[in-house]
C-alpha cells in the first residue's frame, strides 16, 4: 500500500473513532447525583469516553464504489446511503453564516452550529434532532420498547438490542483489518485496535504497587485487583467470586454447559 493510501485510511479511521466517541458521550447522561453502574467494566467504559486522538493505521477494504463519483465504501449500506442522499449532485441549501461550509440536510447544519432546540423537560439536556430527544427521554421514563426475541430482555435503544442479539447468534460483524479477529461490539474492536497501534508502546497508566504500566486505564484497574484481592464478579449460581468478568463467564458455563456469551453474573 502506498504512503498516500495509508494516510487516507488512517485519517478515515481516526474520524470514525471520533464519531463513535461523540455518540458514546451522548449516550451517557450527566446528572448532579452520580449514576450507579451494574458492572465494573461499564464504569471503566464510562470513564474512558474521551476521543482517541492517537494515530491508528488500519488497512480497510472498500469494495463498494459509487458509479457516479468513484467514492469507495467499506459497506454496501454506506454506499446506498450515499446514493440516497446524492451527495455529489445535490444542492447544499443550508449555508453557515460564520464560515464557507454548506450542508445537504438541516440536521447537519444544526449539528455544525451546535444548535440544540429540542429540550428535555426532566433535565437540562438538549438535542439537535427530536429523535435523539425521544431516545433520551426513556432514561427518565424507563420505557424499553425493544424486546429480544430470544430471551425477552428489553432495551431503550434498537442499536443496543441488535448488539445484544449477537450474543445469541454469534455474529461478529466488526472485523479487524490487521488480523483475523472479529467482534460483536464496535467498542471491543476499538480496544483491540490499540494492540496494532504504534502508540500502544506508550503506557501512561502506572501501577502504584509494582512496575507494570498499561496503555488503557481499564487494564490498570483490572491489574490492581491482583494486589487488592478485590473480586467484584460473583457467580449467581454458587457465589464464587472472580477478579475478571471473563473468568466469571467461563466458570458459569460449568453450571449450564453453555458456550454462549450470554452469562447472568451479578456485581458484588
Amino acid at each position: 500500500m502506498s504512503e498516500r493510501k495509508v494516510n487516507e485510511v488512517t485519517e478515515e479511521i481516526e474520524q470514525q473513532l471520533k464519531i463513535k466517541s461523540v455518540e458514546l458521550k451522548e449516550d451517557i447522561e450527566i446528572y448532579e447525583e452520580p449514576i450507579p453502574f451494574t458492572e465494573g467494566c461499564y464504569l471503566v467504559k464510562h470513564e474512558e469516553l474521551d476521543p482517541i486522538e492517537n494515530q491508528i493505521t488500519l488497512k480497510e477494504e472498500k469494495p463498494y464504489q459509487c458509479s457516479q463519483c468513484g467514492k469507495d465504501f467499506s459497506l454496501n449500506s454506506h454506499l446506498k446511503t450515499h446514493h440516497r442522499h446524492k451527495a455529489h449532485t445535490r444542492d447544499k441549501p443550508y449555508q453557515c453564516n460564520k464560515c464557507d461550509k454548506a450542508f445537504y440536510l438541516n440536521s447537519q447544519f444544526k449539528t455544525h452550529n451546535r444548535e440544540k432546540p429540542y429540550q428535555c423537560t426532566y433535565c437540562e439536556r438538549s438535542f439537535t434532532v427530536n429523535s435523539k430527544l425521544k431516545i433520551h427521554l426513556r432514561i427518565h421514563t424507563g420505557e424499553k420498547p425493544y424486546i429480544c426475541s430470544h430471551c425477552d430482555k428489553d432495551f431503550a435503544r434498537p442499536s443496543t438490542m441488535h448488539t445484544h442479539l449477537r450474543t445469541h447468534t454469534g455474529e461478529k460483524p466488526h472485523q479487524c483489518g490487521q488480523c483475523d479477529k472479529a467482534f460483536s461490539d464496535y467498542s471491543n474492536l476499538v480496544n483491540h485496535l490499540w494492540t496494532h497501534s504504534a502508540v500502544n508502546a506508550i503506557k501512561p497508566y502506572q501501577c502504584s504497587q509494582c512496575d507494570k504500566a498499561f496503555c488503557q486505564r481499564g487494564n490498570l484497574i483490572s491489574h490492581q485487583r491482583i494486589h487488592t484481592g478485590e473480586k467484584p464478579y460473583e457467580c449467581s449460581q454458587c457465589g464464587k467470586a472472580f477478579r475478571l468478568k471473563q473468568g466469571c463467564d467461563k466458570h458459569y458455563r460449568i453450571h449450564t454447559g453453555e458456550t454462549s456469551q450470554t452469562t447472568p453474573l451479578q456485581q458484588m
